[in-house]
């Protein structure tokens, strides 16, 4: 008797996981796939984060524009030559040089953040405009929030080309990148949350070590 019950409890609890998963992504896929709000007002940079279409034009517009006043490209390949750059980001050969800093060293999302962090704490910048593909918008903003929890972070998402006619669910290849990048999301949100939930109890302890410092 109690080993049906338990068997039963076991179902129960995984089924109730598998519709949280199933409803999370059902929320994640209509948030990155709704129609997308431009940035609201200037900023201090703008970051690029590489890897998908339309990434670095749209950085090089919202710099033309005057939207920020310096621009990172976070994560190039080594063998992209700066003209390279120049040309895929539109911009004159006299603004990239005075205002675009390109980052070679990240591999992937969490370097994006660490990229940026150094860059953006170099340049004493705090308000930030965020340039990547709309599904992966969550996990940049989610690893720059831990990189950066004092930076006020703008999200100005690109729509790449498999997803533009909103029908991702018709495309198998468009719906594999969603849940890919739901299943990576899930554990950075969780980092960040666990990190804004501990931080009221961390920083007075911090406060009052440094306070005890000779």
């Amino acid at each position: 008797m109690q080993s049906n019950l338990a068997v039963r409890f076991c179902v129960t609890v995984a089924g109730l996981l598998v519709a949280a998963f199933v409803f999370g992504f059902a929320l994640f896929a209509a948030n990155v796939m709704r129609d997308q709000i431009p940035p609201v007002g200037d900023a201090d940079g703008i970051i690029v984060l590489t890897g998908g279409d339309f990434r670095i034009p749209e950085g090089g517009r919202l710099l033309q524009q005057r939207r920020a006043g310096r621009m990172l490209i976070s994560g190039v390949n080594a063998k992209t030559s700066r003209d390279d750059l120049m040309k895929l980001s539109g911009l004159e050969a006299s603004l990239f040089d005075c205002c675009v800093d390109i980052g070679y060293a990240a591999q992937d999302t969490v370097g994006n953040a660490v990229e940026a962090r150094t860059w953006a704490h170099g340049h004493n910048l705090t308000r930030l405009i965020v340039v990547t593909s709309t599904y992966h918008m969550p996990r940049s903003l989610a690893e720059l929030a831990i990189a950066l929890p004092e930076a006020d972070l703008v999200p100005a998402p690109v729509i790449p080309r498999k997803f533009r006619d909103g029908a991702w669910w018709l495309h198998p290849h468009a719906a594999r990148i969603l849940l890919s990048e739901y299943v990576k999301f899930l554990p950075v949100a969780a980092r960040l949350g666990s990190m804004r939930y501990l931080q009221p109890w961390m920083s007075p302890t911090i406060t009052a070590d440094h306070a005890a410092a000779p």
